[in-house]
């Protein structure tokens, strides 16, 4: 018997409507189910990199209260001086001694007085930054006060002393061509506390430094109430940190150079509200800068004051108060040293 052909019968037009609609939810469902795949590993993969970023992190982040953490500074130049496997010469404590004259130790190591009284903290300008306000009115007692910031051949001094770490800009241990009459940068408050208490000194209250600015009548820089670039290293016109010395014009009423520009100064404090702010409490809260997941950190802000070489010329304004983490380092960070009584310089001893 001769075998008929087989030929599938004719769909309907609703028919063949029905298996297009079917044959779209498929294609649909195949595209939502790639993109959904595609999000899963763009997530994956963002996940993998976010740990393979914290392991190239210098050190634990759990840590962060005892390591430095350096702003601009290359990787690898951090985690080697992290790990201490940097290759430092340095110097001995009779070739650090011998950096500068009798007389130049003594005119950097001199402290100015300060007379007790009362004196205007703060303000009230509308555009100042929410933790420099309210203005309001401070007494302190009498206190001395570094005529100078600290310079690199006075850190090289208690480097060489106390075999301490030096600063990251310091190669082979050792300071930058030039630049021993400038202030020293890249240290932390650690380095800063622990340089002042080796000299028998304190690191000064934030207090401290304005009232060396401002004297009694509330400046706003250390000669008066207008901005002169003449006066001050700030916003690049140096392009650099500058001898500590440069800058006689800009002193205060009491003698002390370089309370605004230059390098921002370390203080003692932790930066707290003024009485009667109206600014934000997460401003004063180092952890609310935090990125979700993070280590809390262990430690409070610290209050540095007096702008720098880098800043804005408003930055060093004498009542602006900037801060950061006490193990944060970089170029334009330094400090200066107080006490209540005037001291000699250990080195010198």
């Amino acid at each position: 018997m001769a075998l008929q052909s087989y030929r599938p019968a004719a769909l309907s037009g609703k028919e063949r409507q029905h298996r297009r609609r079917l044959l779209s939810m498929t294609f649909l469902t195949c595209l939502v189910l790639v993109m959904i795949g595609s999000t899963i590993h763009v997530v994956m993969l963002g996940r993998v990199r976010l740990g393979d970023m914290r392991k190239l992190a210098t050190y634990d982040l759990t840590e962060e209260g005892t390591r430095v953490r350096a702003a601009g500074e290359d990787i690898v130049l951090q985690a080697t001086h992290e790990a201490g496997r940097a290759p430092s010469v340095g110097y001995a404590v009779a070739e650090a001694q011998r950096l500068l004259s009798r007389e130049q130790w003594e005119d950097l190591d001199g402290m100015v007085p300060v007379a007790a009284g009362p004196f205007v903290m703060g303000t009230d300008l509308e555009r100042a930054d929410a933790q420099d306000k309210p203005q309001h009115q401070v007494t302190l007692p009498a206190f001395y006060l570094d005529k100078y910031l600290v310079t690199n051949a006075q850190y090289a001094r208690f480097v060489a002393a106390t075999n301490r770490r030096p600063p990251l800009n310091w190669k082979d241990g050792r300071i930058p061509q030039g630049e021993l009459m400038n202030p020293v940068t890249l240290v932390t408050w650690d380095d800063a506390a622990a340089y002042a208490e080796w000299v028998g000194k304190r690191l000064p209250h934030e207090a401290e430094l304005e009232k060396a600015g401002r004297g009694t009548d509330g400046r706003r820089w250390p000669w008066g109430n207008k901005m002169d670039p003449s006066r001050l290293n700030t916003y690049y016109n140096v392009g650099s940190s500058s001898n500590v010395m440069a800058y006689p014009q800009g002193a205060s009423i009491y003698g002390v150079f370089d309370l605004s520009g230059n390098v921002a100064e370390w203080t003692a404090d932790d930066l707290r509200p003024y009485e009667g702010s109206k600014a934000s409490q997460d401003l004063f809260a180092a952890n609310s800068a935090q990125p979700a997941g993070q280590p809390t950190l262990s430690r409070n802000y610290k209050v540095l004051r007096g702008g720098s070489w880098k800043g804005d010329p408003f930055s060093t304004s004498l009542y602006h108060r900037d801060y950061a983490l006490p193990n944060h380092a970089t170029d334009f960070y330094g400090f200066r040293c107080a006490s209540n009584v005037a001291r000699a310089v250990r080195a010198q001893q």
